[in-house]
């Protein structure tokens, strides 16, 4: 664990793998349950190379270095303080040789990377569409919830760009999107091919879907058994707590 700077209003948490610790900032944007859910969800086999699209401070490319076999992790990320934190979280891990931070927008994707160049994306995006209910749509969490830097068609558009034949694109976002998410990624070659809902409570409605789509994949989608968050208010169900890496 290499020693870097901690800047002013940031900590450093215990991401419980591997002694793996990522810096944040509350006051900026903290990963949520969503990314350490997709991070399970994605499959990333022994040599493969996967981009995480909108990256934040990297969470879930430190995650999978830890969860898979991946030959390397890319993380992109638009905002300069999201990216230049995320970097020194890879520092602080001593992951230079397997993670690598890419500052940088998606609709630029060609110019970073190479057409069909990742076995893998996978992307946890802004949920909400524009800027409905924003305030001040310069800070960082109003960039990471709402679509103002990109929208869903940016990324799968760019994602499907970049993901290899067979390539496989991990996304977690929300049950009322659904149908447009289904008909963009097949208006860009992908195929919806597993699909997980995320109840917070056993008796309560999804408010979290994860999709896995495959790249040139025939029509036909597996729908797994819901994940429950929690057992009672405050309470993580079995599952979550092996998904985080510790028990109760």
């Amino acid at each position: 664990m290499s020693n870097v700077p901690i800047k002013e209003g940031e900590r450093i948490d215990d991401l419980q793998r591997n002694n793996l610790k990522i810096i944040q900032n509350s006051e900026k944007f903290c990963f949520g349950i969503d990314a350490v859910l997709l991070s399970d969800f994605a499959d990333v086999k022994r040599g493969e190379r996967m981009l995480d699209i909108g990256t934040g401070t990297g969470i879930i490319p430190i995650l999978l270095t830890a969860k898979t076999e991946g030959e390397h992790f890319t993380g992109l990320e638009i905002q300069h303080e999201s990216a230049e934190m995320a970097e020194r979280s890879v520092l602080m891990n001593d992951l230079s040789d397997k993670v690598s931070i890419v500052e940088g927008d998606i609709n630029n994707a060609k110019e970073l990377f190479k057409n069909n160049s990742f076995d893998v994306i996978t992307s946890n995006p802004p949920y909400m569409i524009g800027k409905h209910g924003i305030k001040n749509p310069d800070e960082p969490k109003a960039i990471a919830r709402h679509e103002i830097k990109c929208n869903l068609d940016d990324i799968i558009r760019e994602g499907s760009r970049l993901l290899k034949a067979n390539g496989r694109f991990y996304m977690i976002h929300r049950p009322f999107r659904l149908v447009e998410i289904f008909e963009t990624f097949t208006k860009y070659g992908l195929e919806p091919k597993r699909m997980r809902m995320v109840q917070p409570f056993v008796d309560k409605e999804p408010n979290m879907v994860l999709i896995e789509a495959l790249k040139g994949g025939k029509s036909h989608i597996n729908v797994e058994t819901p994940l429950i968050v929690y057992d009672e208010p405050q309470k993580y169900t079995e599952e979550i707590y092996k998904i985080y890496g510790y028990k109760e």
